[in-house]
């Protein structure tokens, strides 16, 4: 009994280990959108602010469907496609994100978008990642340009100051207007004078306001809301000049949709080096992600068809081969291995072509000629006999011609002609007295002398 007890414990202690190692669950597979953000390199502040500095202004409805919109970089670059070619007709029947069609509207704000497709690409990465640092980044730039006293309240938009935030609303009930400022100078110089006009920050045009600024910042909270058009302030004042859509007004627009695969949207960071109106010696070098210069890291799935704008003018091959085209070096023969113990096997040699003598060959020798017999001499032959020549006679002295009579100059032509003024007059004198003496035929009467006569008593 004793020893069917220590055999039974002894077969569950050795079996504890195996049952042990087969309950240890397997490595879970991390999904690839895990991986993307694993792999995501943070914007550091500095160069939020830089790349933020040209929106920053930007009145509040139209900057959150800028941030929404950068994240759908194929459709911005298709939309300001459309509107260069067909305006604004059919925008709302197209397959974009709404905030696509909302930026489309604008047409100077969707061109710089699609002008600039890596700074829109970077924006939407930074705003799909990092929401909070980039909402921090704009009220921060906000701030800089009203220590400067250039954004202040005036006839195209209306700042708001709170203790903690600034925000920035249309002011007009039908229009919006875009501001246009240079970032290297509205942020440190003060430039605004009320009533005065400057070259250094401008407004347009104003556009038009629609249903599809359905958008708006939540400040408090740092973040973008869908707002239904309802609520008070710039909401209120603009509603009752809107025509409300329901390609823009949704309730399905609650949750805002965003584009996570713009973290794979390969951006040339070295093209970004000109956004740097803020921090000046900020760069992008921790974005690179081991690429070389010049060269974007590779996008995966399939290839993107946006047309690549941007070049590294900092290249050192951008002009290695301009103007000619490079030289493919030529294949050399790969030997084959041989195997052990045997003799390598040399490559065939062309076969040696024949030398040229240095020397030219002697012509071949003539055949000797028979020697030439001795003709006898000729006869000279008989000339005939020289003439004796005339006698020369004395020149004569030329005969005397009279001298040639001319006729006198014409008045209408050359001096060879026979007319006389004389005799034509003459001529002339006698037609007219023919025709004087000859008895003029007498006229009848014209009709109305008869008709006239006829009527008189």
């Amino acid at each position: 009994m004793r020893k069917a007890l220590a055999l039974t414990m002894a077969f569950c202690l050795a079996a504890a280990p195996l049952a042990a190692a087969g309950s240890t669950p397997a490595p879970r597979a991390v999904p690839a959108q895990e991986q993307e953000e694993s792999s995501y390199v943070p914007y550091t502040a500095e160069q939020l602010d830089n790349l933020l500095a040209p929106i920053a202004l930007y009145p509040d409805p139209l900057l959150a469907q800028v941030l929404v919109a950068a994240t759908f970089v194929d459709q911005v670059d298709v939309a300001a496609r459309w509107v260069r070619a067909f305006g604004q007709s059919g925008i709302d029947d197209e397959p974009w994100d709404v905030s696509v069609k909302a930026v489309a509207h604008y047409p100077t704000v969707v061109s710089m978008m699609a002008d600039n497709l890596d700074w829109t690409a970077a924006v939407g990465q930074a705003y799909v990642n990092q929401s909070t640092d980039v909402m921090m980044s704009i009220q921060r730039l906000r701030e800089m340009a009203r220590s400067q006293g250039n954004l202040v309240t005036t006839p195209q938009q209306e700042v708001i100051v709170e203790p903690e935030y600034i925000r920035i609303v249309p002011v007009g009930p039908q229009y919006i207007y875009v501001p246009v400022y240079d970032p290297a100078v509205i942020f440190f110089y003060p430039l605004y004078v009320p009533g005065f006009y400057t070259t250094w920050i401008s407004f347009g045009t104003g556009f038009l306001i629609g249903a599809w600024l359905n958008l708006d910042c939540n400040w408090p909270l740092y973040r973008i809301y869908y707002t239904g058009w309802v609520g008070g302030g710039w909401i209120a004042r603009c509603r009752p000049h809107v025509r409300m859509s329901r390609y823009y007004v949704d309730n399905r627009y609650r949750t805002i949709a965003l584009n996570p695969k713009v973290a794979r949207y390969p951006v040339n960071y070295y093209s970004l080096g000109r956004y740097h109106s803020i921090h000046r010696s900020v760069t992008y070098d921790n974005r690179l992600r081991g690429t070389t210069p010049g060269q974007r890291a590779p996008a995966a799935g399939a290839p993107n068809k946006v047309v690549d704008r941007n070049i590294n003018i900092y290249d050192p091959n951008l002009n290695q081969f301009r103007g000619r085209r490079p030289r493919e070096p030529a294949a050399r023969p790969v030997p084959r291995p041989t195997a052990p113990g045997q003799p390598t096997a040399r490559p065939p040699q062309a076969p040696a072509q024949p030398t040229r003598p240095t020397a030219r060959p002697a012509p071949p020798a003539r055949p000797a000629q028979p020697p030439r017999t001795a003709q006898p001499p000729k006869a000279p032959t008989a000339r005939p006999p020289v003439r004796p020549a005339p006698a020369q006679r004395p020149p004569s002295a030329p005969a005397a011609r009279p001298p040639a009579t001319r006729p006198p100059p014409h008045t209408f032509g050359s001096g060879n002609s026979v007319f006389s003024p004389k005799a034509a007059s003459q001529r002339g004198q006698a037609s007219r007295s023919q025709q004087q003496a000859r008895p003029q035929a007498s006229r009848p009467a014209p009709k109305h002398q008869l008709h006239q006569q006829g009527r008189q008593p």
